[in-house]
């Protein structure tokens, strides 16, 4: 049986929905939860969805979805930091000091953007993670494009104090 127009438009972009919902909402259990309401509701104003940018749309309401979970479940999260371990991968195929450094690394870099203020994670994630441009972080989340790029300034100014001068150049690792 043939995709449907809504299995072709958002289906693809079930990684980068997880993705989203894991960092603003520090959870796998909640970030499960809030990419099935996501697709749920994606699929109810699925009639609406007007243009070729399945991702940029579907991130929006992802993005609202968390939001809404996050308001209802914990009003405090909007506005304080919070630290949590990350765990990572490991390659096999570097020496033990090079994945210690690393991991060390990128655990620094993920705390480091877990205590940025909700909006200016929001933005590093859908831009530095996702590569939304700078238009598509703008639609998702109803702001203006100068307000973007004034948040992501601040994130990342933000994050290179946090991190110092010896700051790892990536953030997904």
């Amino acid at each position: 049986m043939p995709a449907s127009p809504f299995e072709k438009a958002v289906l693809p972009h079930l990684n980068a929905a997880y993705n989203l919902a894991r960092w603003l909402t520090r959870n796998d259990h909640d970030a499960e939860d809030v990419v099935q309401d996501a697709y749920l509701r994606a699929l109810r104003f699925f009639g609406g969805f007007r243009g070729d940018d399945g991702r940029a749309w579907l991130l929006a309401i992802v993005r609202n979805t968390c939001y809404d979970f996050l308001r209802s479940h914990r009003p405090q999260e909007l506005t304080e930091a919070f630290d949590e371990e990350v765990h990572t991968t490991v390659d096999n195929d570097q020496s033990p000091e090079t994945v210690l450094i690393r991991r060390a690394d990128q655990a620094m870099v993920r705390r480091a953007v877990e205590t940025l203020p909700l909006p200016l994670r929001e933005v590093i994630i859908l831009r530095e993670l996702e590569g939304l441009s700078y238009k598509e972080i703008a639609d998702a989340s109803g702001i203006k494009i100068g307000t973007v790029m004034s948040r992501l300034a601040r994130a990342r100014a933000r994050l290179q104090q946090l991190l110092g001068s010896d700051a790892p150049r990536e953030i997904g690792g």
